[in-house]
């Protein structure tokens, strides 16, 4: 289960939560323009646009978990299980499979009206990567400075949301996930007034009272309204360390312990890591469950016109300043 949101102060800001009971070796994937992306059932794209994100480190393909492109265009895929439905081969259509879906978005569009487009011509197939790695149930988050929207592959068709509160958790669909707002519209940063009664003297005990009622457990429906309400309220300055600062800590949120959230097999899911995006700027900013400290990889910093993926294993060990 996991949670990704938008952000925008001078620049726009992009990056998700990744909750999950284990690791596969993630690494920061850094895919060139001229690394060939092969598809399986479609036309190889041999020169793109260059990308950088976090993917699963069993696989030399860029199995992107999430990512960014060169031209600001950003995207990531969370966890549907229930709902997710892949069909079978579409002759007529571009017939791509979940696991090559954000290099085949990332890789050739710059905005989120230029992948609407793109997707009227698509079909998420049911091909797997490979016998031990199958397809994930997914739905997508897509977004560049401007706008955001939901990609939901489901029996009864190709679903596309816009997205006007830049969030995004797991089950249901997204357009309950929306609506299932309207019960909230009574939470406020504000002091609320007192509207039980004018007969009764309440008394304001504390501050924040305005957030009664926000819901505190871990389930997706209960993240999305916690993720939206922080994120629709946050106050940052414009700055680089305010922006990024401000963005981790609206994750933070959201976050996942080790121990809360109980799988079977002695596991627990937890937020192996978090990461937020500077789509304006390249640089790819991330935190781990071990090490708070952010580290951050620039892709125009790489040769980008080379043909080989550039991979860096994640900073993994806790980080400490002592100041003495």
């Amino acid at each position: 289960m996991c949670t990704t949101i938008t952000y925008v102060t001078k620049d726009h800001y992009f990056g998700r939560n990744f909750d999950y009971e284990i690791s596969y070796n993630e690494v920061v994937a850094i895919t060139p323009r001229n690394y060939i992306l092969d598809f399986r059932k479609i036309e190889n794209l041999n020169t793109h646009y260059a990308m950088i994100g976090i993917a699963a480190g069993i696989a030399d393909y860029p199995l992107y978990y999430d990512a960014m492109n060169e031209k600001g265009l950003c995207m990531a895929g969370l966890n549907f299980a229930g709902y997710a439905y892949y069909n079978e081969y579409e002759e007529g259509k571009e017939n791509v499979s979940p696991f090559e879906f954000i290099p085949y978005i990332l890789g050739q569009c710059t905005t989120v009206d230029e992948a609407k487009k793109l997707l009227n011509t698509i079909n998420l197939v049911n091909i797997n990567f490979s016998d031990d790695l199958p397809l994930s149930p997914l739905h997508w988050l897509l977004a560049d400075k401007e706008k955001s929207i939901v990609i939901e592959s489901m029996e009864d068709g190709l679903h596309i949301y816009d997205n006007p509160v830049g969030v995004l958790t797991n089950n249901p669909s997204f357009d309950y996930q929306l609506f299932n707002l309207n019960n909230y519209r009574a939470l406020s940063n504000m002091t609320p007034k007192n509207n039980f009664s004018n007969q009764v003297d309440l008394e304001v005990y504390s501050r924040g009272m305005g957030g009664i009622g926000l819901p505190g457990d871990l389930s997706s429906t209960s993240r999305f309204v916690r993720a939206a309400f922080a994120k629709l309220n946050s106050v940052s300055g414009n700055s680089e360390d305010e922006s990024i600062s401000q963005f981790f800590h609206i994750l933070g949120a959201v976050e996942q312990q080790r121990g809360l959230c109980d799988v079977g097999d002695e596991k627990y899911e937890y937020t192996v890591y978090s990461s937020c995006c500077n789509a304006d700027k390249g640089i790819y900013y991330y935190r781990t469950y071990e090490n708070s400290q952010i580290t951050a990889l620039d892709m125009f910093k790489e040769d980008l016109e080379s043909n080989q993926i550039v991979k860096y294993p994640l900073v993994e060990k806790q980080q400490i300043n002592y100041a003495n």
